[in-house]
């Protein structure tokens, strides 16, 4: 298999190589929230310096990216460059490897940005692929097309998903006021900026101190969006509640009919009848076990796990290092001495016991700040 740079010498500059494989990824942006538990993907054709077909993957169970492209270029296919977001499958599944399509369709060369986490796949694409005489470039934009896909990609390797926390805080790093009053700290525009990140998830995960407190229906509202297709029909995250004693009430608002709630409790053989799947896990320091939440939700096709919870849940998360991402909105106001901070971590006592975080993006979100930050 020719690198990158060996490639680049003998073909097309890199500036055009990757003009085609950056359209490729804004593609495969397109399938951000309706691809779980597949990974978004976007494939480009080119033919004589001419983009000749597009695709993405639109929805899980339907036509991957590869295919989509191909039925669009037709016969000039034949020949052609393709630019693919992630190592073409090579095994049956809810459609047939992608593989036998590009090389069926005359596909001389193919350029991927990565190569596939998922063991089944794993280079065998890419193997068969070469075994046809298709030449495959690997590595092109390699980092972006890992970011398209942290939740996929993460579950691959590790049997967990990616997990996003999003907090709400003032000036002064309060999320609540010491009665729980909450609404609202941050302007409309970071509000609907929050529903992207809904919109995008797997899952949302909360705690039952959250529902007792703020009753809320973790839904995805994405009106006058921009961002959100009018034409796509809404797809609601699995609803995630952490009750170790069981305590949700049946007429809370997340039992609303906009889509699955699953709670995980440690009570054994629950005799209940919350509209809700209940699961049984092991406990840690008399709670639910987290590590065996997050492994249950992976096993489940779960791949990005937004967190929207209070202080206690947050700190435990964070304390056994389970939190991936924070995204944190800052409103210009001060709440106080007596309001609750972001997180409860009573084990921290010295600097040396300190949490580094890698602060990644800061940006204007109304009058707002949003701040993504990474637990080091």
């Amino acid at each position: 298999m020719p690198t990158l740079q060996e490639s680049s010498k003998r073909y097309l500059t890199m500036s055009d190589h990757e003009r085609y494989m950056a359209r490729a990824l804004q593609l495969a942006e397109r399938g951000l929230f309706t691809t779980c538990p597949n990974p978004r993907v976007g494939c480009v054709i080119v033919n004589g310096g001419k983009i000749v077909g597009e695709g993405w993957h639109q929805r899980a169970g339907e036509a991957h990216a590869e295919v989509n492209a191909l039925s669009a270029a037709g016969k000039q296919a034949k020949g052609a460059d393709c630019y693919v977001t992630l190592e073409p499958c090579s095994h049956f599944g809810r459609t047939p490897p992608c593989a036998d399509s590009l090389i069926k369709a005359g596909i001389k060369r193919i350029f991927v940005a990565m190569t596939d986490p998922n063991p089944v796949v794993a280079g065998t694409g890419i193997a068969r692929l070469e075994e046809a005489g298709i030449e495959v470039i690997v590595g092109m934009l390699e980092q972006q097309a890992e970011d398209i896909n942290p939740g996929f990609c993460k579950r691959m390797r590790t049997k967990r998903p990616y997990v996003r926390s999003k907090l709400a805080m003032s000036l002064d790093g309060r999320t609540a006021m010491a009665t729980g009053e909450s609404k609202w700290i941050t302007g409309p525009e970071a509000r609907l900026d929050v529903q992207k990140l809904r919109a995008r998830s797997s899952a949302i995960l909360t705690g039952i101190s959250t529902v007792l407190a703020d009753d809320p229906a973790l839904t995805v509202r994405p009106d006058g969006a921009d961002w959100y297709p009018s034409n796509m029909n809404v797809r609601q995250p699995l609803r995630v509640v952490v009750d170790s004693q069981l305590r949700t009430p049946i007429n809370a608002g997340l039992f609303d009919n906009k889509g699955k709630v699953l709670i995980a409790t440690t009570v054994e053989n629950p005799s209940t009848l919350l509209p809700a799947k209940i699961i049984t896990l092991p406990t840690e320091n008399n709670q639910v076990d987290l590590s065996a939440l997050m492994t249950n939700l992976a096993a489940h096709g779960i791949n990005e796990v937004m967190v929207e919870a209070g202080p206690v849940l947050n700190g435990a998360l964070l304390s056994e290092q389970l939190i991936d991402e924070l995204v944190i909105y800052m409103a210009p106001k001060l709440m106080g001495n007596g309001a609750n901070g972001l997180f409860h971590l009573p084990d921290i006592k010295t600097m040396a016991q300190n949490v580094e975080l890698q602060i990644t993006d800061i940006s204007a979100v109304g009058r707002d700040w949003r701040i993504t930050a990474k637990p080091q």
